[in-house]
């Protein structure tokens, strides 16, 4: 698990965008690219709050989820 959070944190979040749009056949535009990618730096942040938020070992899963 560490090796794959050291490999995220050091994508090319450009190069990224660029090949995910090439192989899902998208024409994104090169004026929307930069805001894309600050989309892409904005949820990386984000899932790494998650990701490194600890649960405790002796907590037990919610049989139905309730909001």
């Amino acid at each position: 698990m560490e090796n794959q959070q050291t490999e995220l944190k050091t994508i090319n979040l450009k190069t990224y965008v660029e090949q995910m749009a090439l192989l899902v056949d998208l024409n994104l535009q090169e004026e929307y690219i930069d805001g894309v990618v600050a989309n892409f730096e904005r949820i990386k942040n984000i899932a790494q709050l998650v990701n490194d938020f600890e649960l405790p070992e002796e907590i037990e899963i919610a049989p139905i989820f309730e909001p």
